[in-house]
């Protein structure tokens, strides 16, 4: 057995009404002014009020900034970062799916350490802890809430930039699948592939431990047995409990595993072409599982298979992976192609040559050339 290192040094609360229970992880970080960072779309809907409201009930200052977009761009991350100066805040909560995560983490960079974010970019460049900060997600898929990554829009590249450090990973987390209950269908299944490829990434990298397979496992098989009962009902809470853990240990697998080729070339696809990061993954994904193939060499397509087949073979073949991933995703309303996302084939050479500048390619199993890349995002356009 190689060597390997992990933590998990975070207080996370789980469970229906756990919500409820914020105040007492922000006493705990001796917060008295609270920067609440979310998106336009949970503000008009009053959650962002009911948090609001909560924390001041308790005491503790609040000021609210929901500026961010999906794929949040770093002059986002600047805005947040002179709203948590200009409140003299001293702590952040940051509520809903990636980007209001990423966007915290990355303006958490700025306020205790300043420059530009791109300053930062890559792996082990942020110089020690953050700001306190406590994250909610009311998506199941980016396990932002677990992870050491931000990953950050540079609009004058078409480029996502990613900070990674484990002085990222939030303090704290509340995982209350009452949240989930009002999330779109094609959210749910958009969000809901993002972690089953997190878990698939992490299994099979070339960095995996049995820890971060521990992690990976648990998550493949929660969400196997629940994502499309938690697309086709998103109020089914046993579902969505599946959903909401099995992302959480999939964004723990992947923070100690890393990930490969299918998040290294979706992350271009956001740049480019504002595709949704779980749509860009999910359309990869059984392209990359089929070139992949060859590396299998210890049966783990075959663990995969049987935790996310609806109705699992006896007799097993790698091609069986992908022929069942491409399955799942058109039966949740995923678009089978790039093209079918807008995705223009004379972008392919930059975007590739993109994605290999991508740390997750050097963890895929099988080791690809920029002229692979190239063909594997050819494929995936339904060419």
């Amino acid at each position: 057995m190689k060597d390997f290192t992990f933590s998990v040094p975070q207080e996370i609360l789980f469970g229906s009404g756990s919500l409820n229970r914020l105040p007492e992880l922000l006493k705990k970080q001796k917060a008295a002014r609270v920067l609440l960072v979310s998106g336009p779309h949970l503000n008009k809907m009053g959650i962002v009020g009911r948090i609001r409201d909560s924390i001041a009930a308790a005491g503790i200052a609040c000021e609210v900034f929901t500026d961010v977009e999906a794929n949040p761009s770093i002059e986002t991350v600047e805005k947040a970062a002179a709203a948590y100066q200009n409140f003299g805040a001293d702590a952040i909560v940051a509520m809903g799916g990636g980007s209001p995560m990423d966007v915290a983490k990355a303006a958490g960079v700025l306020v205790t350490y300043g420059g530009n974010i791109a300053d930062y970019e890559g792996m082990g460049k942020v110089p020690g802890p953050i700001v306190p900060l406590i994250a909610i997600p009311t998506t199941a898929g980016t396990g932002s809430e677990v992870t050491a990554f931000s990953v950050i829009t540079d609009h004058a590249r078409n480029y996502k930039l990613s900070v990674g450090s484990y002085d990222l990973i939030p303090r704290g987390a509340i995982l209350d699948p009452e949240l989930l209950v009002t999330t779109p269908a094609g959210v749910a299944a958009a969000c809901g592939m993002d972690a089953l490829v997190h878990a698939l990434e992490a299994y099979v990298s070339r960095a995996a431990s049995p820890f971060s397979d521990a992690m990976a496992e648990k998550a493949l098989e929660l969400i196997g047995r629940s994502l499309r009962a938690f697309v086709a009902d998103r109020a089914n809470l046993d579902a969505a409990s599946d959903m909401l853990a099995g992302s959480l240990f999939a964004g723990i697998a992947f923070s100690w595993a890393r990930l490969g080729n299918v998040h290294a070339m979706a992350h271009p696809l956001g740049g480019f072409f504002n595709v949704p990061h779980g749509v860009a993954n999910a359309i990869l994904l059984p392209v990359i599982v089929e070139y992949n193939a060859i590396a299998d060499h210890d049966g783990k397509y075959e663990n995969i298979y049987r935790r996310i087949a609806t109705v699992p073979k006896a007799e097993f073949s790698p091609e069986m992976l992908a022929d069942e991933l491409r399955h799942l995703a058109v039966s949740i309303g995923i678009p089978k192609t790039l093209a079918e996302v807008g995705v223009q084939a004379d972008k392919i050479p930059a975007m590739a040559a993109d994605a290999m500048k991508s740390g997750n390619i050097h963890c895929n199993p099988r080791v690809s050339t920029q002229a692979d890349v190239e063909q594997l995002y050819r494929k995936a356009m339904g060419e």
